[in-house]
């Protein structure tokens, strides 16, 4: 039996990032490698955890407060 994960365990592509929050892939990296979106490889692709992305957005609305 196979189950299909909760949509809020869908990993992201930098692409689908840049178009979530309006930015340039320079600063999709630049919040990456500054830790400051969570992401991780599997080969020499990068994804980023869609909670991960929910959660950096909850916190920039929390500091704009």
């Amino acid at each position: 039996m196979i189950s299909t994960l909760p949509t809020s365990h869908r990993a992201l592509t930098v692409p689908e990032v840049m178009a979530a929050l309006h930015l340039s892939r320079f600063k999709v990296y630049d919040l990456i490698r500054t830790k400051q979106l969570p992401s991780f490889t599997v080969g020499r692709a990068r994804r980023i955890p869609a909670d991960a992305l929910h959660t950096f957005m909850q916190h920039q609305l929390e500091e704009a407060a």
